[in-house]
């Protein structure tokens, strides 16, 4: 968990000082969800690979080697000026740090998660599944006001003429880079101390088209399982709609009311601190009732349709931190739904790296929805009723999905938290 947290910190904090560092090279305003959206294709293009990487090794040590590849794209950002003299190079080596962060992440994932449902029973996992993602979301508010702080204009000079950074930092987002890295290296010393749960994996596949061709079975092996599919669809739709949010926020933050970035940057937090209200809250659904929970989702569509009515401080606080508790709310226990589904029908490793590939995939569409928007010169209250009514509409998709399901299979809902195999698990 400390390990986690660490290396989300970084994650979120680096963002924030590449955002900046692109402002200070005059990039334009789409470049920065296309960031992202080359952070989220390392996980598509490598989402094949991971489970296999993660199953093969014990998971500190994957988590360990995953974390140093993050290590290296912010070494590589923080040497920008050295690497490229014209601007347009700066800005394409942003993207190629940042990418290979994503690369890190997508690797890391599968071994965060894959180590919940190889050390907790079934019926404990929505509880450590809050946990972990209320941890998680703490580290993204953390990580995400570090770097507003890091790049704040009364803050960075001083933190620039600090002894030590000084000799190596010569503008802020050097400076906020250089103490991003030590935070990277702290989550590895973490890395190191994680124990070995002494869960062992049939010998994983090492031919590419092999692990391609196995990797697309496990795929088909999830969307077709009744309760897998809907629980996939879900966090695949939050997941795509976060990512997209992060940044309409910030885009809000600065048209609507005037923030700065590392302003700005304090809404996110807000959001993701009410994300954590609505993840402990979670953690007292049972496994069995985690369908219960998908109403919430409509909720967060609609409670996000109100942002553009919201001006004062108390009022955008609020409004932030219920569309993080509602978020919360619904996205824990079906993380915990899909991770047990997975654990049952493939493997930690497998499972999870199948959840990220159609997520990321989200977050890549989603994106790519929002620099097209931007680049139509749509104004930002526009672009987030079209966000919200999205989010609603495919949330009451998938309850009317999940209902004929079940009335299909009466007792489908029986299979959750079953560990049974052969003719049982055919059954479920």
């Amino acid at each position: 968990m400390a390990a986690q947290a660490l290396s989300s910190v970084a994650d979120n904090a680096l963002l924030i000082a590449a955002i900046a560092l692109i402002a200070d090279l005059s990039g334009p305003d789409w470049m920065v969800p296309l960031m992202k959206w080359w952070f989220a294709l390392a996980y598509v293009a490598l989402a094949a690979f991971v489970g296999a990487f993660a199953d093969a090794f014990p998971k500190g040590r994957v988590m360990f080697i995953t974390n140093g590849i993050k290590f290296i794209g912010c070494a590589l950002m923080f040497n920008l000026h050295t690497l490229a003299s014209s601007q347009d190079m700066q800005l394409f080596y942003i993207f190629f740090a940042y990418t290979l962060v994503g690369i890190g992440a997508a690797a890391y994932s599968p071994a965060k998660y894959g180590i919940v449902t190889e050390m907790l029973k079934p019926e404990l996992l929505v509880k450590g599944n809050s946990w972990i993602e209320g941890l998680t979301v703490l580290s993204i508010i953390v990580g995400t006001v570090l770097g507003g702080v890091l790049i704040h204009p009364d803050i960075s000079p001083t933190l620039q003429n600090t002894p030590g950074i000084n000799q190596m930092a010569t503008n802020r987002t050097e400076a906020a880079i250089l103490i991003i890295g030590f935070i990277y290296l702290a989550a590895a010393a973490c890395n190191l101390l994680i124990p070995k749960t002494h869960v062992h994996y049939p010998q994983q596949k090492t031919n590419p088209f092999a692990l391609i061709h196995d990797f697309k079975g496990y795929v088909c092996v999830l969307w077709q399982d009744k309760l897998g599919q809907i629980s996939l669809a879900v966090t695949t739709l939050f997941w795509g709609a976060g990512a997209t949010l992060q940044f309409i926020v910030i885009e809000w933050g600065a048209q609507q009311l005037g923030y700065r970035l590392d302003q700005a940057s304090i809404l996110m937090g807000v959001a993701a601190l009410g994300t954590i209200v609505g993840a402990y809250l979670a953690g007292k659904v049972p496994l069995k009732k985690a369908l219960s929970v998908l109403p919430m989702g409509v909720a967060m569509g609609l409670v996000v349709l109100l942002m553009p009515f919201v001006k004062s401080t108390w009022a955008v606080h609020s409004l932030l931190l219920l569309i993080g508790a509602t978020s919360g709310f619904f996205v824990v226990p079906m993380n915990a739904l899909l991770q047990h589904r997975g654990h049952v029908l493939l493997s930690a490793g497998h499972s999870i790296a199948v959840q990220n590939f159609n997520e990321q995939l989200n977050i890549l569409f989603m994106l790519s929805l929002y620099s097209l928007l931007l680049w139509l010169r749509l104004p930002i209250n526009v672009i987030i009723m079209i966000f919200g009514l999205l989010v609603a509409t495919m949330m009451l998709v998938f309850i009317y999905w999940n209902k004929q399901n079940h009335k299909r299979d009466p007792l489908l809902s029986q299979c959750i938290g079953e560990e049974g195999h052969g003719k049982a698990l055919q059954e479920c």
